[in-house]
């Protein structure tokens, strides 16, 4: 049976079976959003050997109409909003939530106060790229023939995380194709470990080679086992000693809608603008370097030397500010919109400073919004 064929290679993926026989029991609610992670999501945490999974029944329903949200989109607390109540009244560890056709992963964590904390994309995949690289170096699984793959939208914290296990990051183009045909091309050199984007996609192995989050969700209910067994903490607790550890990275998102073929010509005039002039700093901070995927080179603002992309032609822009801030600048292939992607970071020297400078690095998301007058 097919589904017994993908249920064993998602098996596969386990680091930590130890843990897991310790926490079985740890309350994990999890909604399928009305779509197709219903069966498989909790036979692959069964499988992984957790026993003490909370379906939100009334999302348990497949339809296509989706009554219980207004959009099926995990990225939304809104639409999570179902299983984090009941979560809430069962005193669940995790919360985990699918789209409707499974592939990507919505996840909301207890913080200190007891409150659920709703991830974004970037935090998700940070998480469970920290818990495969940590847990494969700890198993003797790195040998330097290692990749992950993220786009180039996405956080830089697992440039950061890679290069201290010594493990290479590649940045690709948004869409999970490219981060296919990067596994493609290593294939019989290297060993893909796992990847993904801002937009609530993870792949881990190389079996699928589309965002999975099937096995997405079984490797993160495995680590918050992990990370209460080995370390006493929990997931969050854990995201925030990897943010001490590694630099806490924040990230923003802006979508501008502009309506019909003027909106088009708008959008084009955009670039054609920020080509021409682009922004000498961002937030107080110059600019150091320009990516331009379209004439796919990589500039040294600070003494004009010209390196090539090696990437296939995208209208993108990137701006890297010196003290690590980037901002990212890509128009919809397909609808007259325009994404403005912000990443911004500090240095958290211990887990107490943490809501305060979450605050400022929100704030300077906000400056950096206002300078670019896109509120």
């Amino acid at each position: 049976k097919f589904d017994e064929i993908y249920l064993n290679k998602v098996h596969e993926l386990s680091l930590s079976p130890e843990s897991v026989r310790k926490y079985r029991d740890m309350k994990i609610v999890y909604s399928p959003m009305h779509g197709a992670g219903v069966r498989l999501v909790p036979a692959s945490l069964r499988k992984f050997g957790f026993t003490n999974v909370i379906m939100v029944e009334e999302q348990a329903i497949i339809d296509g109409n989706f009554p219980t949200v207004e959009s099926p989109n995990p990225e939304e607390r809104k639409t999570m909003s179902m299983a984090i109540d009941l979560a809430a009244r069962e005193g669940a560890d995790l919360v985990l939530a699918t789209d409707p056709d499974s592939d990507r992963i919505g996840v909301a964590l207890r913080n200190a106060k007891g409150e659920y904390v709703l991830l974004n994309g970037n935090q998700t995949l940070s998480l469970i790229m920290a818990y495969q690289l940590t847990r494969w170096s700890e198993l003797g699984r790195l040998d330097g023939k290692e990749f992950v793959v993220k786009t180039i939208v996405t956080s830089q914290m697992p440039n950061v995380m890679a290069a201290h296990f010594g493990v290479k990051c590649y940045d690709c183009l948004t869409g999970f194709k490219y981060i296919a045909r990067i596994i493609r091309n290593n294939e019989g050199k290297a060993t893909y470990i796992g990847g993904g984007e801002e937009s609530f996609g993870y792949l881990a192995g190389d079996f699928v080679r589309d965002k999975d989050a099937v096995s997405a969700c079984s490797l993160v209910a495995e680590a918050a086992a992990w990370t209460r067994d080995t370390m006493g903490l929990t997931l969050y607790e854990w995201l925030q000693k990897l943010y001490v550890e590694f630099g806490f990275f924040r990230e923003g998102l802006v979508s501008v809608v502009r309506k019909g073929m003027e909106g088009a010509a708008e959008i084009q005039q955009m670039m054609v603008d920020y080509r021409a002039d682009p922004p000498r700093e961002i937030a107080g901070s110059p600019v150091v370097k320009i990516n331009d995927f379209k004439l796919l080179e990589s500039t040294d603002v600070r003494t004009g030397a010209k390196t090539p992309i090696e990437e296939e032609a995208s209208n993108v822009l990137q701006w890297f500010a010196a003290d690590g801030t980037v901002v990212s600048v890509r128009p919809s292939g397909t609808e007259p919109k325009i994404k403005f992607y912000f990443g911004v970071r500090a240095e958290l020297e211990s887990v107490a400073d943490f809501d305060r400078v979450e605050a400022g690095l929100d704030a300077k998301i906000e400056t950096i919004k206002k300078e670019l007058k896109l509120v």
